[in-house]
């Protein structure tokens, strides 16, 4: 298995990742920048090597809530696997980056001749489903705080870094929360001596707390991509 830095593309056989690489461009992920909108047709699928994208839904004039993440371990515009040419969700760039990007004419040829991108793709959409399902009983079930704790955790394993800047407008807004409730499950994650927090600017300090203080999805979602990678 040779190192594309994008989990998907390191998994196939070292030819066919070059090939798909062969139809790419390496382009920076923008924070904020948004790389689809529902509805409306996938022009490009992403597989980030740093960095990560939120897929966040919206239901007519309420704010939009986050319901998965993507990053290093992944890819933006998976229904085009399936055949699905328009996005289902909006995607935001929430961690800046890179991402490899291929124009989806060309991704879908080289699809339709490679057996093993299909069985890896497939085996993603699988893994990408029980991170939306989970999310819809985590939103409905969970307290902010194991929730917060999850995001941070998810968010901490594709930034690859314990760094990243983040305001708790945008936590709110990605949890479907009101501000005061991020304010509180922030704070007492760090006089607990999980999290430090400054102006935007997050890190986590004690990881095994922080995972013992998430939900139990996070733990599922691991479970999940192991799975995907045996």
């Amino acid at each position: 298995m040779a190192d594309f830095d994008n989990q998907l593309i390191s998994a196939l056989p070292a030819r066919d990742a070059r090939r798909l690489l062969g139809i790419c461009q390496e382009v920076p992920l923008v924070l904020a920048d948004i790389l689809a909108e529902r509805g409306r047709a996938t022009r490009y699928v992403y597989f980030p090597t740093q960095g990560f994208i939120s897929l966040v839904a919206q239901i007519e004039s309420h704010p939009g809530l986050e319901v998965g993440m993507v990053g290093a371990e992944g890819m933006l515009g998976v229904q085009v696997t399936l055949g699905v040419l328009t996005s289902p969700l909006r995607a935001l760039v929430q961690g800046q980056g890179l991402a490899w990007r291929a124009p989806v004419p060309a991704f879908r040829r080289e699809l339709a001749t490679c057996v093993p991108m299909q069985r890896r793709f497939s085996a993603y959409v699988n893994v990408l489903m029980s991170q939306l399902v989970a999310s819809a009983a985590c939103q409905r079930f969970h307290l902010v705080g194991p929730r917060l704790a999850r995001w941070l955790l998810m968010s901490e394993d594709r930034s690859r870094s314990a760094r990243f800047h983040v305001t708790h407008e945008f936590l709110a807004y990605m949890l479907g929360v009101r501000r005061v409730g991020i304010t509180t499950a922030a704070g007492d994650l760090a006089r607990r001596g999980l999290i430090a927090y400054h102006r935007g600017e997050l890190e986590v300090i004690n990881r095994a707390g922080l995972e013992a203080a998430s939900c139990s999805c996070y733990a599922a979602d691991q479970v999940a991509y192991l799975q995907m990678s045996r």
